[in-house]
């Protein structure tokens, strides 16, 4: 697969982690994971944030590694937060989890399905 990151000259430059852009050719794989959510697999909800955004990524992990994957095939990540305070928080543990990958991405502060829940997470990866 090819893969090529893009950040136009005359558009802002990423904030951040991430790339205005990701480019993929000859890919033969393509997976779209859905709004991953705190939940463990014994259907528990942590309480803060940012045990809920660890979960969430061991969440994602678990869907790449199912799939064949890992996080280094992540090429767009959308992120929605119940509260535009968990930003920070949100940014440094994805940063945590993603390291140097720098993925497409969006972040959306919106009402989240179930109230306890202070974020879900969606991606797509390719191989």
């Amino acid at each position: 697969m090819n893969r090529e990151t893009i950040n136009a000259k005359n558009a802002p430059t990423p904030r951040g982690g991430y790339s205005q852009a990701v480019k993929i050719e000859d890919f033969k794989k393509l997976l779209f994971i859905s709004g991953q959510i705190p939940v463990s697999d014994d259907d528990k909800v942590p309480e803060t944030f940012e045990e809920q955004a660890r979960l969430v990524w061991r969440n994602i992990d678990a869907q790449l590694k199912a799939a064949g994957m890992s996080k280094a095939d992540l090429v767009k990540v959308t992120t929605f937060l119940s509260d535009r305070h968990h930003a920070t928080a949100n940014r440094e543990i994805r940063s945590e989890y993603l390291g140097a990958i720098a993925p497409a991405m969006s972040v959306v502060i919106c009402a989240i399905f179930d109230e306890k829940w202070l974020l879900e997470v969606e991606a797509i990866a390719a191989q």
